[in-house]
């Protein structure tokens, strides 16, 4: 299968850098296929009207972000809308100056339809919607002010959540501007939506409401969205936050450590118990970050009894339908796939245009595994970093043997080689120094 220039791009170079692409996983991706199929499950029932939440649990360099991306492609297929955002320090779901106001506009910064999978979907949502409403009336004979009008009654089912008359006051603010080419007014509006507003005044002053998105309201503003989307014809909302660990072991405050646990506890028993429709939350964290009892969510008495593992799951079996899936390491064959459809990726999707053999795959393998031990395929981050590198030097430049470069892998980093000597061993010190100051064990070191 060809493969788009812009996907092969995106994927070699994220790759390369050591990040997870945004667009192509589906040329690269290798086992998870009971773990996607129990995620695909969850987007339908969302699809039904129902709200779902998952922690994507694994070690440091296993593939969660890729996880959680890959789910992410599926979903805008399926006509989701998705907010992706890592969590921070500054960034979180609770917070008192700021801090849960931050993380939804990094949130509806990255919003993606799929029109725009890269993010920043945000006004091309509400302008289509409006667009929509426009065209429907104005096609059967209406006036603009019907189409208002159209607006706050379509919008009214909204009114009943926290913030929805502000929120149905702001988009038809955006209908003005739009249709008396007030750009100002569209930017105000769309400002507002961003939680860009750290005033009630100012937005009183601009779009004559008297709420905004703030710390209070991260959440209640999220069920909004998803009843938006949903009004706008999407699906669902799917909400994914990464670096979950932030909240267990970067945050030493334990009160607010706490305020963020509640605030997932109440996420959590809202999809459990079905209170919230068109929800689809997905965190991302570490074992470490779950299962502390000191500092990660099972510190919460409350998460820890709902999050708690089946204790049937023994032998082998397993149990997808709970809150927690942790990601099974990859296998050696899933590894040894995983680079055969990187090398297909860097090829184009053309086998003549392949730049190493099965050989090479192999053999590189063979040095990972000497060299790294059994995390070269567990969490194999670097594995894969190392090997797009190397096609890279090979594409690049065409004479050089890949068997030279999978050596140099052998002995590690090709940076570390390139800027300091190979190791050697200390010179003889002189044996009057040594015997001087026989407790000095620097003396023979040298760089």
């Amino acid at each position: 299968m060809t493969i788009r220039p812009r996907e092969r791009t995106a994927v070699i170079q994220s790759l390369a850098a050591g990040v997870v692409p945004s667009i192509g996983l589906q040329h690269i991706q290798v086992g998870r296929v009971d773990e996607v199929a129990a995620l695909v499950n969850d987007l339908q029932l969302v699809e039904q009207g129902s709200s779902t939440i998952r922690f994507i649990v694994g070690r440091f360099g296993s593939g969660k972000t890729f996880f959680l991306n890959l789910i992410r492609s599926v979903a805008l297929n399926r006509r989701f809308v998705a907010v992706q955002g890592d969590i921070t320090t500054e960034r979180r779901l609770h917070g008192s100056g700021g801090q849960a106001r931050s993380l939804f506009g990094e949130l509806m910064k990255n919003l993606a339809t799929q029109s725009k999978p890269e993010g920043g979907a945000l006004q091309n949502l509400v302008e289509r919607w409006v667009g929509d409403q426009e065209h429907d009336i104005l096609s059967q004979g209406g006036t603009e002010d019907d189409v208002a009008r159209q607006i706050m009654k379509k919008a009214g089912a909204l009114r009943n959540l926290v913030n929805g008359f502000d929120f149905t006051t702001v988009l038809e603010r955006y209908y003005q501007g739009h249709r008396t080419h007030n750009e100002e007014m569209q930017a105000a509006a769309i400002r507002w939506l961003r939680a860009e507003y750290t005033t009630k005044q100012q937005a009183r002053a601009e779009l004559g409401v008297r709420s905004i998105i703030d710390d209070e309201t991260f959440y209640e503003s999220l069920k909004l969205l998803a009843a938006f989307v949903r009004l706008a014809g999407y699906k669902g909302l799917l909400i994914l936050l990464d670096e979950l660990v932030v909240l267990s072991h970067r945050l030493n405050n334990t009160i607010s450590r706490n305020n963020n646990y509640e605030s997932i506890l109440r996420i959590l028993n809202d999809c459990l118990q079905g209170q919230t429709e068109g929800l689809a939350f997905l965190f991302a964290g570490t074992d470490e970050c779950l299962e502390d009892r000191r500092r990660g969510l099972f510190s919460y008495e409350a998460l820890a009894t709902r999050l708690a593992p089946n204790r049937f799951v023994q032998d082998g079996r397993k149990d997808l339908a709970g809150p927690v899936i942790k990601l099974d390491n990859l296998t050696p064959e899933d590894c040894y796939v995983l680079l055969r459809n990187i090398r297909n990726v860097f090829a184009g999707g053309d086998p003549a245009k392949h730049l190493v053999p099965d050989e090479a795959i192999l053999a590189y393998l063979k040095q990972c595994k000497e060299r790294m031990g059994a995390s070269y395929y567990q969490t194999p981050r670097d594995t894969v970093k190392d090997f797009a590198g190397m096609l890279r030097v090979l594409e690049q430049n065409p004479k050089t043997d890949w068997r030279t470069l999978v050596q140099q892998a052998g002995r590690g980093s090709t940076a570390s080689s390139a800027t300091s000597e190979p190791p050697s061993a200390p010179r003889n010190p002189d044996p009057k120094s040594s015997s001087s100051k026989p407790d000095d064990d620097l003396t023979g070191f040298r760089l």
